[in-house]
């Protein structure tokens, strides 16, 4: 667990013995979404060093997400339209069924070859529990 998850589960139990189970419900709920919204803008900022890169959010697709282990996991699928090798990075947003944010990763799909596809497994930073959608946030090629 992160720091910033760490410390926020720390006031969460905090809370929770102070005052009262609704509240230390909401610090927990509260502490989570700031987690996630760290972690999101983590994914954002690997995202912005990619050089060179072009946006190829219409090479990339998601699959179904499944769970693997107390992750959840989901094959992420870059197909490449020009004519030489290329690098994909991926911004894959892990949701729930209200359309929630839960988690953000960076996957990278090295090598893909000219009108070629490749597959990688985007895999959640966390466990999360309940229906869950992948999608794909960004998309760069270079």
């Amino acid at each position: 667990m992160g720091r910033t998850a760490g410390a926020a589960a720390a006031l969460a139990v905090a809370l929770a013995l102070t005052t009262g189970c609704d509240a230390a419900k909401d610090a927990a709920g509260g502490a989570v979404s700031s987690a996630t919204a760290a972690v999101a803008s983590a994914a954002e900022q690997k995202m912005d060093e990619v050089k060179d890169g072009v946006d190829a959010k219409a090479d990339v697709k998601a699959g179904e997400p499944r769970a693997d282990g107390d992750r959840t996991v989901a094959e992420i699928t870059a197909t490449n339209p020009k004519d030489r090798n290329a690098d994909y990075t991926v911004l894959v947003n892990f949701r729930d069924g209200e359309g929630k944010l839960l988690d953000s990763v960076v996957l990278n799909v090295d090598a893909v070859a000219p009108g070629k596809s490749k597959s990688g497994t985007a895999r959640s930073n966390r466990q999360l529990t309940g229906a869950t959608q992948a999608e794909i946030g960004r998309a760069l090629r270079h």
